[in-house]
């Protein structure tokens, strides 16, 4: 398995950072601009345990797989969301999204993924992943919270 941590402070508050990623799929979409659908399951009243079947559009290919919340908290100064999911039957994958206020406009998103391979062919191309896409995610997340909370 390999993992990636990286952070990044944003001049935005941080419901509104949240909203990306605990919202509605428009919201979700302003970030993830490749999830064409995401569908509640199950919800859970605690959030953990809560199952969204999500679509997500790569080239003309559209994979569909169950995102399942497992970890999940929901404080005026700190929130976390971790989700897992199998893509394409090949990877294990976790997401965790931290977000502590630093201040009232200002908030630091922390990001970790983690993808394990379930084939041991697809061992070898994890060697050549980098931290590159949490990084630019990031990025993507500050410039789009920055401009809607400036305009």
């Amino acid at each position: 398995m390999k993992q990636w941590t990286s952070e990044i402070e944003i001049h935005s508050p941080i419901e509104h950072v949240w909203s990306y990623l605990d919202g509605s799929l428009e919201q979700m979409q302003k970030i993830m601009p490749q999830v064409v659908e995401n569908k509640p399951i199950k919800i859970t009243k605690e959030g953990v345990g809560s199952i969204y079947r999500q679509k997500y559009k790569e080239g003309k290919r559209i994979e569909e797989y169950d995102v399942h919340t497992l970890d999940y908290s929901n404080q005026p100064d700190n929130k976390k969301v971790k989700i897992g999911f199998t893509l394409a039957n090949s990877f294990e994958i976790t997401a965790l999204y931290e977000l502590r206020k630093l201040e009232d406009q200002k908030t630091l998103l922390r990001y970790t993924a983690a993808t394990k391979p379930l084939k041991w062919f697809l061992k070898l191309l994890m060697v050549f992943a980098t931290e590159k896409v949490v990084v630019s995610f990031l990025e993507r997340v500050k410039k789009v919270a920055e401009s809607e909370t400036s305009s």
